[in-house]
């Protein structure tokens, strides 16, 4: 299956480069053509689509915490109906929220799964953006992203956190792939470098084994493949850089 959006970016990357049209101006003139915008762009969400549509990007998928989502999903829909997106994705758990055993992720997944049913029913997919907690396993052997990703959540893997969490991607990905629409594609720096970045490297420049995990992604089903960075020092060569190994990537 041909990815739909093999360019796309997780504008929480540009977090501390305003304005948001400087970032938007980046990111275009990158070549990305969809973006994945979070909280800080449904403040003002007319100027938020009316930004995107100046730069002529979409906005498939977006992150939505998961407090505000369950205390006001249709307020987050509206959110979601006014640019466009498709998939609404739960981004991340403090961790003060973290369940500790088995029972405690079942009872979160179950959450999910009544979010998932809520927003299918309002015509929205659903999913559930990993870090590196979900892959650390719980005293009973088994794995909280095992309790997560049940009755119609979809998973939004997120790889380099996985490489972080010292587990192998690729056995998750074959286990989870047919619910994985969506794929973070985020690169890890050698040991020591780039501490000021908090370890992270532009795509295509770090450890991770994009050219194998790539194609084993599009093969399971992955339509959106989303560039992220949590802490570039640079917005602008973060994204032409990434962008660059990304169509590499594409063609392959």
């Amino acid at each position: 299956m041909a990815l739909q959006y093999p360019l796309s970016f997780q504008l929480y990357s540009g977090r501390n480069f305003p304005p948001l049209e400087g970032q938007l101006r980046i990111i275009a003139e990158a070549g990305f053509s969809n973006v994945e915008p979070y909280g800080a762009f449904y403040e003002d969400v007319a100027g938020a689509a009316s930004l995107f549509k100046e730069f002529g990007l979409t906005a498939k998928s977006g992150h939505f915490g998961l407090d505000s989502l369950e205390a006001d999903p249709d307020g987050n829909f509206r959110i979601a109906e006014a640019l466009g997106i498709e998939t609404i994705v739960a981004p991340y758990l403090a961790p003060d929220a973290r369940p500790t055993n088995k029972e405690g992720w079942q009872a979160l997944g179950d959450r999910l799964a009544s979010l998932a049913q809520r927003a299918r029913q309002a015509g929205y997919g659903f999913g559930w953006h990993n870090h590196d907690f979900e892959f650390i396993a719980l005293p009973d052997g088994s794995h909280p992203i095992e309790h997560l990703l049940v009755d119609g959540v979809k998973w939004e893997a997120d790889i380099a956190w996985i490489v972080r969490a010292n587990a192998d991607p690729k056995p998750w990905i074959a286990r989870y792939g047919a619910i994985m629409p969506l794929v973070h594609v985020k690169d890890i720096a050698p040991a020591g470098e780039k501490v000021n970045e908090d370890g992270w490297a532009d795509v295509g420049t770090g450890v991770v084994d994009w050219a194998t995990i790539w194609p084993l992604c599009v093969a399971a089903g992955a339509q959106i493949m989303v560039a992220e960075h949590d802490n570039p020092s640079d917005l602008g060569r973060f994204a032409t850089v990434s962008a660059q190994a990304m169509r590499e990537l594409a063609k392959a």
